[in-house]
């Protein structure tokens, strides 16, 4: 048993540090973590492929789909056509920003909630001029709040009352977390509104072609009557093989058109090009071509009555992440032009064909409406801008909200384990054909359920093995065995500075058993604990990367990681107390 309670926790530290460092993606590391204990025969191949079994997993899964279908039947769009109904700036804003977004996320995943509110807060921002980074923190944050107010607002909730089922503990009811979720919303957005005007950064420009730094990348240049390229498409023009020069748009006479491959040049042609200002000066000599002197660029250069300038991010489990532009095929298949990409404060302007995306890259596009509704209906671009999708099932939208209603009422009532109501849910969304089965499949994240399933193992091993126990009794010795309070203040404060580095249920699956070990050898009710690994792990306000709803905004709003820094860390440390003074209120430590 001291071989395998070594192993295990040599297993544990490795996988906070990869969960940390981001080496493996986080499905991948828990895999790995699996393969380890299996192959040292810490867990048995039955306690291993478990988590794959899990009631939290499945119920996860089922949550990615109820919350798909709302996002696609537009019932949740007309919730957030609140934001553009009166008056105000940013702080009228960001109250109706986080009014409307928190009681969503209570029940819906926190990522769909974020995906269908970014549209409607970005056209909101835009016609109260006020900047968007005003109001996409909070929108992030609000999502965070109303997630810790009910048993399925996020995964994490879930899963921690699966690991407190199956160590004998009971489990939590929907809205057992309630009490001490209203109260974190209410003061969370109160912080918010009060200081959010000092904290929060007036961060985006309004120009999208400031935002990206597009001015000296873009320019017009006239095609001369002996240049080369007269006669030549597009896709053969020495323009972008030898000198790295993209044809955004052809302006012929009272005609703009969209730069495809097949697009013959003519002569005195006005073309829009994007690349760097030596290769054009190269290019101009040997082609015979003239810069527009008095070219200058604003949006509405890009912008005619055919073609949009919009952008779009990169959500969580979008099959283009890991993948490039040319790979995907984006400009062929969709007659959208990518020009250019945000990432972690810094712009990308070239090579971007070979460019690999990653999950919240904010790229910004050229395109006909046609393109970027056809790009709108996949599920690998999040469009920003305020155009609807032709492909939304409206009228489908009050059986959706129906059927998410009864799911809730079904578990909070205790007709039916939350488990099946959220599986019969599924089934009547599908055969009503107010989801197809495909769009289903497609709704849900499966590197979060693998990674679920992959980490659940170190749990089980973690309470088998005693590694659980061992480092309870380390942490006991410093916190001290006869004041419950301060345990549960170190308890919560470790699950928030392991969830601001790693990945949220990775950290809730390693405290959760620690927890439920400190609470037994203090002879105390381990509900009390769980509920700080469950609230702690579920905000995580300090970082872009702590939790994926920070990571949707953060290049979307132009935010720096010190943003997330001056705001979320105060905001941290507000609900760590509030966490300790009343969550021994709401649950007793007594058994």
């Amino acid at each position: 048993m001291e071989f395998d309670l070594i192993v295990t926790l040599v297993t544990l530290v490795g996988a906070v540090v990869l969960f940390a460092t981001e080496k493996l993606p986080v499905d991948i590391v828990a895999l790995l973590v699996t393969g380890v204990l299996l192959g040292f025969q810490v867990v048995t191949v039955e306690e291993g492929i478990a988590g794959f079994a899990n009631p939290a997993v499945i119920t996860v899964a089922c949550m990615f789909v109820l919350s798909s279908a709302l996002q696609k039947t537009g019932a949740l769009g007309s919730i957030g056509r609140l934001l553009s109904k009166g008056g105000g700036g940013a702080g009228m804003l960001c109250f109706l920003v986080m009014l409307c977004v928190a009681p969503v996320s209570a029940f819906v995943n926190n990522t769909a909630a974020v995906a269908v509110f970014l549209p409607l807060v970005f056209a909101a921002a835009a016609a109260r001029k006020v900047p968007a980074s005003r109001v996409l923190i909070p929108l992030s944050y609000a999502a965070q709040f109303g997630g810790v107010c009910t048993l399925i607002g996020t995964s994490t909730n879930l899963l921690v009352n699966s690991i407190a089922e199956n160590s004998g503990t009971s489990g939590f009811s929907m809205f057992e977390f309630a009490p001490l979720g209203l109260i974190m919303c209410f003061i969370g957005g109160l912080f918010l509104l009060l200081f959010g005007r000092w904290l929060l950064p007036h961060r985006r420009a309004s120009q999208l072609t400031d935002t990206y730094q597009l001015g000296e990348y873009v320019t017009e240049l006239r095609v001369m009557e002996d240049s080369p390229l007269v006669g030549e498409s597009i896709g053969k023009t020495p323009l972008s093989r030898e000198y790295d020069v993209s044809i955004l748009e052809i302006r012929r006479g009272g005609l703009t058109l969209l730069a495809t491959v097949g697009q013959v040049i003519l002569a005195n042609d006005l073309l829009l090009v994007r690349g760097q200002a030596s290769k054009l000066m190269a290019a101009k000599t040997a082609l015979k071509i003239v810069i527009e002197p008095e070219f200058k660029l604003k949006d509405e250069a890009l912008k005619t009555t055919d073609l949009q300038l919009c952008e779009a991010i990169i959500p969580p489990g979008s099959p283009y992440a890991g993948r490039t532009l040319e790979e995907l095929r984006l400009g062929r298949r969709t007659g959208v032009i990518a020009l250019a990409v945000q990432r972690t404060g810094h712009v990308v302007r070239e090579k971007l064909g070979s460019l690999r995306m990653r999950f919240g890259d904010a790229l910004l596009l050229l395109g006909d409406r046609e393109g970027i509704d056809r790009l709108r209906s996949e599920s690998g671009l999040l469009i920003l801008n305020e155009l609807e999708s032709s492909s939304l099932h409206r009228h489908k939208a009050p059986l959706a909200l129906l059927v998410m209603v009864a799911v809730v009422a079904l578990a909070a009532l205790k007709i039916l384990p939350v488990l099946v109501c959220a599986l019969l849910g599924v089934l009547v969304l599908i055969i009503s054909q107010s989801l197809r089965a495909d769009e289903a499949y497609q709704a849900i994240d499966w590197r979060v359920l693998v990674m679920l399933a992959g980490i659940l193992p170190l749990g089980v091993a973690m309470q088998k093995t005693g590694a659980a126990q061992a480092v309870a009794d380390f942490a006991l010795n410093f916190a001290g065995r006869d004041n419950p309070t301060s345990v549960l203040a170190a308890i919560y404060l470790v699950t928030a500075i392991l969830t601001e580095c790693m990945s949220n249920n990775g950290a809730a699956v390693l405290l959760a058993p620690i927890a439920i070990s400190t609470a037994h050898s203090m002879g105390l009710d381990p509900k009390p604990f769980l509920v700080a690994v469950t609230f702690a792990a579920s905000t995580s306000f300090a970082t872009p990367i702590g939790y994926q709803t920070n990571t949707m905004v953060y290049n979307a709003g132009g935010y720096r990681f010190s943003d997330f820094l001056r705001v979320g860390i105060p905001l941290n440390l507000l609900f760590w107390g509030i966490a300790v003074y009343f969550i021994p209120k709401f649950w007793s430590f007594s058994l």
